[in-house]
């Protein structure tokens, strides 16, 4: 079982790291001057059929297995951000719980739930158009409310270090934007 989860973790690790040097200007720069090399070549073979196998082969491979760690990375990047919405979703109090994990639902639940939001808009837009401009004071009130209805969870304190009482900290005076050089 071991063997397994250290095999696991090495396809991972492997498809992870792969997945960004591939995706790097240097794999790039270098994809490009095999190619080069390779046209560069082609006079020296007569641009003969095994000379135009070489590099239809070498790209097929590559694509081939390029398919399978690019998967793997978005497999990996798409539940990190499903596990980070439904946090978000299940953390505030008025959202329905139901969208947690929305998608293990076969595509027509996900359709009713699309036709609440898209009813739900409808709705909205009749209130106040889209276009409508919000005021700052509108963003403090929205915030005060939320703030205010959502009960406080505890806060994690990391413990504090004492300074000795030898050490101070300086702390730099803010100059006035109206006295600050001019940039050129």
């Amino acid at each position: 079982m071991a063997h397994r989860k250290s095999g696991k973790q090495f396809f991972e690790n492997f498809a992870s790291k792969a997945s960004k040097a591939v995706g790097s200007p240097y794999a790039f720069v270098s994809a490009l001057s095999l190619v080069v090399a390779w046209a560069i070549c082609g006079p020296f073979f007569d641009f003969s059929e095994t000379w135009q196998l070489v590099i239809n082969t070498g790209t097929t491979i590559i694509t081939f297995l390029m398919v399978f760690l690019i998967q793997k990375s978005q497999n990996k990047d798409s539940l990190a951000i499903q596990l980070k919405l439904n946090e978000l979703v299940a953390s505030n109090n008025e959202s329905s719980n139901r969208l947690v994990d929305i998608e293990s639902m076969t595509e027509e639940e996900m359709m009713i739930v699309q036709k609440y939001y898209h009813k739900l808009s409808e709705l909205s837009d009749k209130e106040e158009p889209i276009k409508t401009s919000h005021s700052i004071e509108e963003a403090h009130e929205d915030h005060k409310e939320k703030y205010t209805s959502v009960p406080k969870k505890p806060a994690v304190r990391k413990p504090t270090v004492k300074k000795p009482a030898a050490q101070k900290t300086v702390t730099a005076k803010k100059t006035p934007a109206s006295r600050m050089p001019k940039g050129k």
